[in-house]
């Protein structure tokens, strides 16, 4: 066995074989190496991030990823993780690669670093990985899943029918691309349901065009099974008749995610979000139907219980971890974990 090389990433030919690290760490979300080169197509360029891999016998073992974070971008905070294959754990590689990482975000004076992991079994190696290094959970976030088969989604047809009566539309956003101004609207809904998201951290705006290539313009995203709700005749100056919407993105494996769902204040409590979500499950049952997943915050106890009303059933939790550094010395300060429900 030849010795462990450290490199940077080098595009596209790299892609594939870490397509197969990630997939083979976390085989419920596989990726492919078509949709890694997309999404790093698809960065801010104005951030910063960093990609290293580790080699062995010319054969991707493992890769470690950090960069700002551009839902709740400061310059001195990091997100990141480190990866390596089932078949190279316990031969150091975890070490060398976030090592090498930890030395290159000291080097532009990063104050805070922080990654994700799941509470499942298999990532217990890494979550002892992360707490011998002075990694603090700090918040969580729970996975929920159905399946279209397995509901009667006749049931809904009342809460259809009431926020119809209310003079709000649900259209598919395939049907709104005669509309000239839908991205740019969708792109100011996003971001001001987006602030009412508590994910216990300040979030930051994307730019236009980095917003549109990562979630419009993503081969995953499904503009059929996404759903946005209009009031006709409203003429707001930012989203125009737009009040509120629920995206669904195909995921490589086989499964949808959603993405955003809200509704604007002015037209809460009529039930919209939820006929949106509805008006999702109805759309994917007619074109096969399919697995359904989302992510909620612990304080989002609406839609925590929306989605339990709806059918969901609670999968794995993922949750942030963080490190917090001296921006002077660069070493460790220690955090309370608060945030954690």
């Amino acid at each position: 066995m030849s010795p462990l090389t450290l490199r940077d990433l080098r595009k596209p030919d790299d892609f594939t074989g870490a397509a197969r690290v990630l997939s083979a760490s976390d085989p419920d979300w596989p990726v492919t190496a078509e949709l890694l080169a997309v999404w790093d197509a698809a960065r801010d360029p104005g951030l910063y991030h960093t990609v290293v891999v580790a080699e062995q016998d010319g054969q991707l073992v493992g890769l470690g990823q950090a960069g700002h974070d551009d839902f709740a971008y400061e310059d001195w905070r990091y997100f990141g993780a480190v990866t390596v294959h089932p078949d190279a754990r316990g031969q150091g590689v975890g070490r060398a690669l976030y090592d090498e990482l930890l030395a290159r975000l000291r080097a532009r004076g990063a104050q805070d670093i922080r990654t994700m992991l799941s509470d499942q079994p298999r990532d217990e190696a890494g979550r002892a990985f992360l707490a011998r290094r002075g990694f603090t959970r700090t918040w969580d976030r729970y996975e929920s899943r159905l399946h279209t088969g397995e509901l009667n989604l006749g049931v809904f047809d009342e809460l259809l029918t009431g926020v119809a009566a209310q003079g709000i539309e649900l259209r598919s956003i395939a049907d709104l691309a005669g509309d000239e101004h839908r991205d740019w609207r969708l792109y100011e809904l996003d971001w001001r349901l987006f602030q009412d998201v508590p994910m216990g951290q300040a979030l930051t705006k994307r730019p236009f065009e980095a917003w549109r290539k990562q979630e419009l313009d993503d081969p995953t995203f499904s503009h059929e099974l996404s759903f946005v709700a209009l009031r006709p005749g409203l003429d707001d100056p930012e989203t125009g008749p737009y009040v509120g919407y629920s995206t669904l993105m195909k995921a490589p494996g086989g499964f949808y995610v959603i993405g955003m769902t809200g509704v604007r204040r002015e037209d809460r409590g009529l039930g919209v979000a939820k006929a949106l979500k509805v008006a999702a499950m109805r759309a994917l049952h007619a074109a096969g139907g399919g697995e359904i997943r989302t992510f909620n915050d612990p304080p989002n106890k609406a839609m925590l219980g929306m989605n339990r009303a709806l059918g969901f059933r609670p999968g794995p939790t993922r949750s942030r971890y963080e490190l917090h550094l001296d921006p002077v010395t660069g070493e460790r300060r220690p955090i309370a974990a608060g945030g954690v429900a």
